[in-house]
């Protein structure tokens, strides 16, 4: 397919724009370029068969499905897109006054207060823009809570050695030192290491129950008591919220701090750049440091309030507002029953796929699992040179978005599997089918692996490559 650049033509042009009914303004001639931008040139309908002839391109949860672990890509009810569309939502300014927006204040309070009480936090700032920004917000309230109190010896934040790669990039950020802690052999966290690492110097732990590997460490209120007793918080990343919403939440399981995904649990677009929402929560003992302002209300008026302990604002004005009415919506709809039966369900479609797999993939954890699985393709690959890498390009040529791959680096050879609630059995039933066509294929005939996809615009590419020497821009001579 070519670029937009290689199908300009010079001429063609479409008018988009009215004319202006106010006057020109000319920029000072310092301010102006020597030269026009290179824009292409192209007619309407040109530019129309263009970005749907892209848009053709691209899979979705609407073109079939997309099993990508830890990352809960599950399908976006259209009521969300409705509700974030109304005028009294769209056609405000963040900077007019609070009394003419009492609705958008009112939404943004009714879900702090929905999202309190799923995950069992006293407060919660929705500033955050994304996972990472809420993480890096979080870090900061530990750390502003620590200094406080005068104890600026603590440095040390502990990760599991299964986390996100943001969770320990988020704490340096903030400048702590991170510290791994390893997983025992079912996968959670080695408690006899925990007591051996915390101590005086430790602010806190970051931790997503369940884990990266999809399991629900029972040894939770252990773990969290370790942490305290050392005097440190701990933190919760809501990465995996969707395994338990409704069931059980981290603040009873003794967690301080916890960030949400929007664009994940509940359900609002994310990938390919965002937006995403980031909200913050935390128990009393952090609420003062939370970024500011929060939406407050008394007497039925709602308000804006700030802290004079507060980190400040991590993000201009107040956060992503329509992806934060996407959720509210989300969570409107289904309630406190539907938000658990959501979570229930997750778990079920995730050991149902695991179970419809297991005997032929090597499971890297066995058991229940929750939300997510993990599959090990290490034996395969010794016995037929067939990697998962190799499985999962397979899978492209048969509709199927791959897995999670490589990841958690504890797990050679990994493919992550999370099926959301949103499939049904028969999607399920579909893809273990494929899933163990390319499994035979691979015994069969490795060499094909290798080759896939054939069927997709772009076959495999030279990633090692493209890494080092990218192509990102247009050459307009060549």
């Amino acid at each position: 397919m070519k670029l937009i650049f290689e199908k300009s033509t010079q001429g063609h042009a479409c008018s988009l724009l009215p004319d202006s009914d106010v006057g020109s303004y000319r920029l000072p001639q310092q301010l102006l370029r020597p030269s026009a931008p290179r824009l292409p040139q192209l007619a309407e309908i040109e530019i129309a068969r263009h970005f749907t002839a892209l848009a053709e391109q691209v899979h979705g949860v609407n073109n079939g499905f997309y099993p990508l672990g830890s990352c809960t890509m599950k399908y976006n009810p259209k009521i969300n897109e409705e509700v974030a569309s109304f005028p009294g939502f769209t056609k405000i300014h963040p900077l007019q006054p609070e009394e003419s927006a009492q609705g958008c204040l009112e939404a943004m309070y009714q879900a702090q207060q929905y999202l309190c009480e799923i995950t069992g936090m006293d407060a919660i700032s929705l500033q955050g823009a994304a996972g990472a920004h809420g993480e890096f917000a979080g870090w900061l309230l530990i750390k502003a809570y620590h200094h406080s109190r005068g104890d600026t010896g603590r440095k040390k934040i502990i990760v599991p050695d299964s986390a996100h790669g943001t969770n320990p990039a988020s704490a340096a950020m903030a400048g702590f030192d991170v510290v791994n802690i390893p997983s025992d052999d079912k996968g959670c966290v080695d408690l006899e290491r925990l007591r051996e690492i915390a101590g005086a110097d430790t602010a806190g732990l970051m931790l997503t129950n369940p884990n990266t590997v999809g399991i629900f460490d029972s040894n939770i209120l252990k773990i969290t008591e370790i942490i305290h007793d050392a005097g440190g918080l701990v933190y919760y990343d809501g990465a995996n919220l969707n395994a338990v919403a409704g069931i059980v939440r981290p603040g009873d399981m003794g967690f301080d701090v916890i960030h949400l995904n929007l664009h994940k649990t509940f359900s609002t677009p994310h990938g390919g750049g965002g937006p995403g929402a980031g909200p913050v929560g935390c128990k009393d003992i952090l609420t003062p440091f939370l970024p500011s302002p929060v939406v407050s209300e008394e007497n039925g008026r709602y308000f804006f309030s700030d802290s004079t302990a507060s980190i400040g604002r991590m993000k201009s004005f107040y956060g992503h507002f329509l992806v934060i009415l996407r959720a509210l919506t989300y969570i409107k709809v289904l309630g406190a029953t539907g938000i658990r039966q959501a979570s229930e369900h997750a778990v079920l479609n995730a050991n149902y796929l695991k179970s419809c797999l297991e005997g032929v993939y090597d499971v890297a954890y066995q058991g229940f699992c929750m939300h997510e699985f993990v599959l090990t393709l290490e034996r395969t690959k010794k016995e037929t040179g067939v990697s998962a890498l190799d499985i999962a390009k397979a899978l492209l040529d048969y509709g199927m978005h791959p897995p999670t791959m490589y990841f958690p680096l504890i797990v050679h050879e990994a493919l992550m599997f999370e099926p959301t609630e949103t499939e049904s059995k028969e999607t399920l039933d579909e893809a273990a089918k494929i899933l163990i066509d390319i499994y035979q294929l691979a015994r069969e005939n490795p060499q094909a692996l290798h080759e896939m996809p054939q069927k997709t615009p772009v076959s495999r590419p030279d990633e090692v490559a493209a890494a080092r020497n990218p192509r990102l821009r247009f050459n307009f001579h060549a």
